[in-house]
């Protein structure tokens, strides 16, 4: 298994991770002076409250644990332990990025497969994580060929065929590399968009657009949805829907906030939102909608955010990027920040125009630009921007093709325990 091995461990981590690691129930003879570290006073600790120390740390370090002696490399496996895991560990705003080759000739979708148009499932995935800016390396060996990566939620990454027809979906914890499969979609679509949340005792996942109603075209016309939760009710694909009329789901990935969908809608610029406990969909009317570029729906802190670039080409405004919150009432949008103007000038300097992925988590939203491995992490409680050092595990070269990095908002886990209700 790849449960160790698919973390590269050269990045070093925080000193308050690595006194933890190398615990003294190793066999080795300590060496430290430091009477607070004395092995006679550390290796008497009772299991019960090592395992609550264990639990607190991030899943790197967790890893690196597991060498240091039988019990510890079983905690994975044990029952208990998972369940005190489950109860006390922090949560981890992380990010999951994986290689996309553009594809020529195609047009853009957020949702292409992200592997490549060669190597769609034998990929290897980027961890970062945003609080010491540090990347980690995993791989996804264990999936089957062709599937691409629509949606995260819950520590489990929902991967969905890439062959026009009715889709198989699989859930799969990279972490553990655990599988899980869904029944098939009951109507055949292209590449439609993805709404996936999974909450401690529910998974919801709706399909929605795409629609093949002939071997030579596609609409956008209807849902589908998968319901499964702790309380016994199920629905295997059997709520239905419309979707609104002249809507166009290019962006191929749905962002759930409080109960509902969000995805945007092309050609004129919109944002759809399906409530999934009325089984409606319902349009709200994006902001500055004519001089929008770019724009992308993130999750952050419990709101929903539109970022977009800005360029009103007749009018005295400078280009922006900007970010914008959707209030309660759910019509009306807030702008929340904008990217420092030196910053932008820099940023389009790199983005030549060819546009850019947003995604957020917690309380960090990363700007990857497309084409390139460059992005921005903006901190949005602190109101600081940075640049991403590049993920030191991507060959540059590519045979001279061009590799950009994709990014799904990834909650790090050992375990999601609601998966068993699929069985």
């Amino acid at each position: 298994m790849f449960l160790m091995d698919g973390f590269n461990m050269s990045v070093p981590l925080p000193f308050s991770y690595t006194f933890t690691i190398t615990s003294s129930r190793s066999s080795t003879t300590s060496t430290h002076t430091n009477p607070w570290m004395d092995v006679r006073i550390w290796s008497r600790l009772p299991d019960q409250l090592l395992d609550r120390v264990i639990a607190f740390l991030p899943p790197p370090a967790f890893f690196r644990a597991r060498s240091v002696c039988k019990r510890w490399y079983a905690l994975l496996f044990c029952s208990n332990f998972l369940e005190l895991y489950m109860q006390i560990s922090p949560r981890h705003h992380w990010f999951m990025f994986l290689k996309h080759k553009p594809l020529k000739n195609y047009i853009y979708r957020a949702n292409d497969n992200a592997c490549g148009a060669d190597d769609r499932t034998n990929c290897e995935g980027y961890l970062f994580n945003p609080y010491d800016v540090l990347w980690y390396r995993l791989s996804f060996n264990l999936l089957p060929s062709g599937f691409y990566p629509a949606s995260s939620s819950g520590g489990l990454v929902c991967f969905v065929s890439d062959e026009a027809g009715t889709k198989n979906i699989i859930l799969f914890n990279p972490l553990v590399g655990s599988l899980s499969q869904l029944p098939p979609t009951l109507r055949p679509r292209l590449f439609p968009s993805i709404g996936f949340t999974v909450s401690p005792t529910s998974i919801d996942v709706t399909v929605a657009g795409d629609d093949m109603i002939s071997p030579y075209a596609v609409k956008n016309l209807s849902t589908e949805s998968f319901h499964i939760d702790a309380g016994g009710f199920y629905s295997i694909w059997g709520a239905t829907s419309s979707l609104p009329r002249l809507c166009s789901l290019e962006s191929g990935r749905m962002i759930h906030v409080v109960g509902k969908f969000y995805c945007m809608s092309y050609s004129p610029f919109s944002v759809l939102a399906y409530d999934m406990a009325a089984n409606k969909w319902f349009k709200i009317q994006a902001p500055m909608r004519r001089f929008l570029r770019s724009p992308g729906l993130v999750e952050s802190r419990g709101k929903l955010v539109l970022v977009a670039a800005v360029e009103k080409i007749k009018l005295n405004v400078p280009k922006s990027l900007r970010l914008w919150s959707l209030q309660d009432c759910g019509t009306t949008w807030v702008e929340i920040d904008r990217m420092p103007l030196q910053l932008y000038m820099q940023f389009a300097q790199f983005e030549g125009g060819n546009g850019f992925d947003s995604v957020g988590h917690g309380e960090f939203i990363v700007i990857m630009i497309r084409g390139t491995d460059k992005g921005l992490l903006f901190d949005i409680c602190r109101k600081r921007w940075q640049w991403i050092p590049a993920c030191p595990y991507i060959d540059c070269d590519n045979n001279g093709e061009d590799v950009e990095l994709r990014g799904l908002a990834y909650e790090p886990r050992l375990a999601t325990p609601v998966i068993g209700l699929l069985s």
